[in-house]
């Protein structure tokens, strides 16, 4: 009696857990045709690859590159975004000396103490120092760009999806809402009541097509490269920038992956190197035969 009890209740909830599953099919699948098409959904784009040397299971750090995606942050980003985890003595991992850090650090004004009255003041920062905020807080942030807080950049390229395209998208994706189309499709003709707000800008790469921010990096030699370099298109521009908070946001993602391929490959030959032992330790015990 027990068991047919156990038996009819385990039909039961079987029965309306695919009763719940169908019907939550149903569901997804008529919102899915009778909800209009929006324009966030026609018209954003995904991520286009960077393409950097660093992707991939076997990518290495182009130091030439992440420098000048420095440069493209000290001389343009960092005017609105921090990189507060990153220290300055951090940059000798890009190739710069001990005294360039040094002369690094100390072109930038970091908080500090005055030892004489115990006062708040500003000093020049020191390699242990990380890169300080342009701003002295969330408030003065927004103030300064009509309420839109620029994020930190320190882990950007983890936090958003593809991260390292999305970045590199981004800063090259600015467009004229008026002319913008897909595929034949315009965004006024499909969609004439779309605007954009105030002080934002039409970028088909951003979620929801209107970001605050405006375009940083907008014509060649914006930012003055050395000789031997590549040009400064908005392009490259772009694309060195995004290696770099690559490299702010997982410094080890180069070593990690040059690390993990002779562990795979000791982990394989134990794997190997046990079955090869559990076959000879067992070899001489026979299973025992079953009656029929």
């Amino acid at each position: 009696m027990i068991r047919l009890i156990g038996i009819l209740a385990g039909l039961f909830f079987s029965v309306a857990a695919l009763w719940g599953l169908g019907n939550g099919l149903a569901t997804v699948i008529a919102d899915g045709q009778l909800k209009e098409p929006t324009v966030e959904h026609e018209f954003h784009l995904p991520a286009r690859p960077a393409n950097l040397q660093s992707d991939g299971p076997f990518g290495t750090w182009d130091l030439a590159q992440l420098q000048r995606g420095f440069q493209v942050y000290k001389e343009v980003c960092a005017a609105c975004h921090s990189l507060k985890f990153v220290a300055f003595r951090d940059m000798a991992a890009l190739g710069y000396s001990e005294a360039e850090v040094k002369a690094l650090a100390a072109g930038f004004q970091v908080p500090g103490i005055d030892p004489a009255t115990g006062e708040a003041t500003l000093r020049p920062g020191l390699p242990t120092d990380y890169f300080p905020s342009p701003y002295p807080n969330a408030v003065a942030a927004g103030a300064a760009n009509n309420n839109a807080i620029p994020p930190d950049l320190s882990l950007i390229t983890k936090a958003r999806h593809h991260g390292t395209d999305y970045v590199y998208s981004l800063l090259t994706g600015y467009r004229n809402v008026d002319t913008f189309s897909i595929g034949g499709k315009n965004v006024r003709d499909e969609f004439p009541e779309f605007a954009t707000p105030p002080n934002t800008h039409f970028n088909p790469y951003f979620a929801n097509l209107n970001i605050a921010m405006a375009p940083p990096l907008t014509a060649e030699g914006q930012v003055t490269y050395a000789e031997g370099q590549p040009r400064a298109t908005v392009d490259q521009m772009s694309k060195d920038v995004a290696a770099f908070l690559t490299w702010t946001a997982e410094p080890k993602k180069v070593k990690r992956t040059q690390v993990g391929w002779p562990v795979m490959g000791f982990l394989l030959f134990a794997t190997i190197l046990a079955y090869l032992a559990k076959g000879q330790v067992w070899a001489a015990i026979k299973p025992k035969k079953k009656h029929a």
